[in-house]
C-alpha cells in the first residue's frame, strides 16, 4: 500500500513573492483607506452645519435636564447625610452623659461593699437608720436599671443612625457618579458642536444665526443680538394681559435678563439655562419651581396652546427637554443653547409639547 505524503509547499520566490507582497500592501493601504474615511467628517454645507449643530444642542439640553435633576437629587442627599449625622453626634452626647452616670453608680456600689443586706442590718448601731438606707439603695438600683436599659437604647438608636447615613452615603455618591456622566455628555455635545462651526467663516455663522456666542462657555452676547428687539411687544404689553400679579412679574424679570448669556446649570442672577431662566423669573415673584423641565410641566395646571397668557410656561419637544416662558402674540422668553443669549422668540421655531400654567 502506497504511503501517504504531504505535499511539498513551494517556498514564495522571484516575482511570485514580489506580486504576493505588493497585494499585502495594497489591501493595507485600502484598509486605512477605508478607515479614515469613516472617521472623517465630510465637507458640509453651512444649512447642514446649522442642522447637525441644532441636533447636538437639543442632545445637550437633554444631558443638561438630567444633570440638574441629579444636582438637585445630591442636594438632598448630601442634607439628609449632614442631618442623620448630626443626630446620631447629638445621641451620642446624650449616651456619653449616661454612660458617665451609669459608672459612678457603679462606684458608689462598689465603695458600699457587697456584703449581704442582712448581715449588714445585724452589724449596724442604727438599724431604723439602716432600713431607710436600704430603702434608698432600692430605689437607687432601680434607677440604675433605668440607665442600663436607656443606655441599650441610644446605643440601638445611634447603630439605625449609622446605618441609614451609610445608606444616605451609598445614595450621594451613585447621584455624584449620574453628575459626571451627564457633564461629561454635555461637554462631548458641546465640544461636538463647536468643532462643527469652527469650519465655517463668520459671514456663515452669522448667516445661519450662529454667531452671537460660544459654544462651550455661554459668554455674555450684546443685547442688541437679541434681534429686532424694537419690533417686539414692550413688557408692560405682556405683563398687562398676565392672569395675575406674579405672572406679570415673572414675565417682567425675564425681560430684564434678554441678553443674558446661557450657561448650563445656571439659574442666574447672570446667566441662565433654558429651565434656570423660568425658575429665577417665578422665584423673582415669590413662587417655588422645580429645578428640571421634566418637573416643571407637571408643577401647575396644564392648558391647551389656544388658552396661553403671558407667564405660561411652554414646552418643547417630546422629551419635554426644553421651556421657555410665553409673553403674548406666540412669542416667549427664553434661554436657547450656548451659542445664543436669553432672547424673545416665536413658539413656533421648536416642536410644541405642551403648556403649564403655575399660578
Amino acid at each position: 500500500m502506497a504511503a501517504h505524503r504531504r505535499p511539498r509547499q513551494r517556498s514564495l520566490g522571484g516575482q511570485t513573492a514580489r506580486t504576493a507582497f505588493t497585494l499585502a500592501l495594497a489591501g493595507a493601504a485600502t484598509a486605512t483607506a477605508f478607515e479614515g474615511t469613516g472617521q472623517a467628517e465630510p465637507n458640509l454645507t453651512p444649512a447642514q452645519v446649522k442642522a447637525k449643530v441644532a441636533k447636538l444642542y437639543q442632545e445637550a439640553e437633554e444631558a443638561t435636564e438630567k444633570y440638574n435633576g441629579a444636582q438637585e437629587k445630591t442636594k438632598t442627599a448630601e442634607q439628609r447625610l449632614k442631618t442623620l449625622r448630626d443626630e446620631a453626634a447629638r445621641k451620642e452626647e446624650k449616651l456619653n452623659s449616661a454612660r458617665e452616670a451609669l459608672g459612678s453608680m457603679a462606684a458608689a456600689q462598689y465603695r458600699s461593699s457587697g456584703l449581704d443586706p442582712s448581715v449588714q442590718l445585724a452589724l449596724s448601731d442604727a438599724p431604723d437608720r439602716y432600713l431607710d438606707g436600704a430603702a434608698l439603695a432600692e430605689r437607687a438600683g432601680a434607677r440604675q436599671s433605668a440607665a442600663v436599659a436607656q443606655v441599650r437604647r441610644q446605643l440601638r438608636e445611634i447603630e439605625q443612625l449609622r446605618g441609614a447615613a451609610r445608606v444616605e452615603l451609598t445614595s450621594l455618591k451613585a447621584r455624584q457618579t449620574e453628575l459626571k456622566t451627564h457633564k461629561k455628555t454635555i461637554t462631548g455635545k458641546l465640544d461636538a458642536a463647536r468643532r462643527l462651526l469652527s469650519q465655517l467663516t463668520a459671514a456663515e455663522r452669522s448667516r445661519i444665526g450662529e454667531g452671537a456666542g460660544d459654544a462651550t462657555t455661554g459668554n455674555r452676547a450684546s443685547r442688541a443680538s437679541t434681534g429686532g428687539r424694537a419690533d417686539l411687544p414692550a413688557a408692560g404689553s405682556a405683563t398687562a394681559e398676565a392672569p395675575n400679579s406674579r405672572a406679570a412679574a415673572a414675565v417682567s424679570y425675564a425681560y430684564s435678563k434678554l441678553g443674558s448669556p446661557y450657561v448650563w446649570g445656571a439659574t442666574g442672577p447672570n446667566a441662565f439655562d433654558c429651565s434656570g431662566l423660568v425658575l429665577a423669573s417665578y422665584r423673582s415673584a415669590g413662587v417655588s419651581l422645580p429645578r428640571t423641565t421634566y418637573a416643571q410641566i407637571g408643577a401647575g395646571q396644564r392648558i391647551s396652546r389656544s388658552e396661553l397668557l403671558p407667564g405660561d410656561l411652554v414646552f418643547f419637544y417630546s422629551g419635554i427637554t426644553h421651556v421657555g416662558l410665553y409673553i403674548g402674540n406666540g412669542q416667549m422668553i427664553h434661554a436657547p443653547n450656548p451659542s445664543a443669549p436669553v432672547r424673545v422668540a416665536p413658539i413656533d421655531e421648536m416642536p410644541f409639547a405642551g403648556a403649564t400654567r403655575v399660578v
